[in-house]
C-alpha cells in the first residue's frame, strides 16, 4: 500500500477557498462614486477591495484563496469603470 503525499494539504487548500468564496458570496457593499471624477472612482475602488479584504481576513493566503481573491477584485475593478464610462456615456447623450 502506498500513501499520496500532498493531499492532507491540498484538502486543507481546498477548504480554506470554498470558506473564503462562501464570504464573498452575495452583496458585498453599496458604493456611490462620481463617474466623472477619477478620484471618486479609485475610492470606489479602493473602498471594494477593502471590503473583499475584510471578508477574507482570517483565512490561510494559500495561493489558491490568493488568486481567487485578486481575480474578484480586478472583476470587481473593471465592473466599476465599466458603469463609469456607461454612465459618462449616458450623461453625454442626454
Amino acid at each position: 500500500m502506498f500513501k499520496i503525499k500532498g493531499l492532507d494539504e491540498l484538502q486543507k487548500d481546498l477548504e480554506q477557498l470554498i470558506k473564503a468564496m462562501e464570504n464573498l458570496d452575495g452583496e458585498l457593499c453599496n458604493l456611490s462614486f462620481d463617474p466623472n471624477d477619477p478620484e471618486s472612482i479609485n475610492r470606489a475602488i479602493s473602498e471594494m477591495e477593502k471590503t473583499v479584504d475584510g471578508r477574507v481576513a482570517g483565512f490561510e493566503r494559500t495561493q489558491m484563496v490568493q488568486e481567487v481573491i485578486t481575480t474578484v477584485k480586478e472583476e470587481f475593478r473593471q465592473s466599476i469603470l465599466s458603469k463609469a464610462a456607461t454612465s459618462r456615456v449616458e450623461d453625454r447623450d442626454e
